[in-house]
């Protein structure tokens, strides 16, 4: 597929998506939602990924927000399509089965700081920027915000950024545990790329499912989850990999995992 606001690049089993708006700093207008929606299903199809990379174009920012010039001229019932247009795309994100790295390169502020909490590792440069200043502009975050940030960083912590609008830099992110790492700029697509390594050299079901139970487990009590464990865990032995794992090391060699 050929997109217009992204670019999409795959090397053996990582993919790499790059924002591509930076006269926009990589603002998030309809087109790029489409457009990643639509890449995160091809992931979905494509059985070799086992890694991907969301990042943004330029030094400048990871995405700066969505497309203020849209919103401004929006119905309710539009912003509100809007939003269930987000929340459907970060929730493919958060629930693909596939890893997400969220590769965050200068600001990260509104829909996209919501887009990096809807990844499942957040690395970033030391020139980030992460808010949600919603609020300055007379609304409020919309693809999960005041959901997937509090569950992150504390509700408390949460609150007081969301309702001021204010910026953090990056150690503060790093501090309050909305990132897992901190590096610099040079250095953040070779740890991203790293970290990715390290996680598509191990089994690709087994991944799958650990994703799957702890954001399940999270909606349910402790014995659910527990029950929920139990369960993914025995279907882990129905694969290929499972007996390749074992047999690996018992031979004392590096496991080849196909993902079956």
């Amino acid at each position: 597929m050929q997109y217009s606001t992204i670019v999409v690049e795959k090397k053996e089993h990582l993919c790499t998506i790059t924002i591509n708006r930076p006269e926009a700093l990589n603002a998030i207008n309809s087109t790029v939602m489409v457009e990643l929606q639509a890449c995160c299903e091809s992931i979905r199809n494509d059985g070799s990924v086992r890694a991907v990379i969301v990042t943004g174009s330029g030094p400048k920012a990871f995405v700066a927000g969505a497309d203020i010039k849209e919103l401004a001229q929006m119905t309710p019932a539009e912003a509100e399509q809007l939003a269930l247009r987000g929340k459907r795309l970060c929730d493919t994100i958060e629930t693909l089965g596939v890893p997400f790295i969220a590769a965050v390169n200068g600001f990260a502020l509104g829909g996209g700081c919501e887009l990096a909490c809807a990844c499942t590792f957040r690395i970033c440069s030391e020139n980030a920027k992460f808010g949600q200043p919603e609020i300055k502009l007379g609304i409020m975050p919309g693809f999960g915000g005041t959901q997937r940030f509090p569950r992150l960083v504390g509700e408390g912590r949460a609150l007081e950024l969301l309702l001021t609008g204010d910026q953090i830099d990056a150690a503060e992110a790093l501090r309050i545990g909305l990132v897992n790492r901190v590096v610099p700029q040079v250095e953040l697509m070779g740890a991203a790329e790293k970290l990715a390594a390290s996680i598509s050299a191990n089994a690709p079901v087994a991944a799958r499912r650990i994703i799957e139970s702890v954001h399940r487990g999270a909606a349910m009590t402790l014995e659910q989850g527990l029950l929920y464990e139990a369960h993914l865990f025995a279907l882990c032995f129905t694969t290929e990999d499972q007996k390749e794992g074992t047999r690996a090391f018992v031979e004392k060699r590096k496991p080849a995992f196909t993902g079956r």
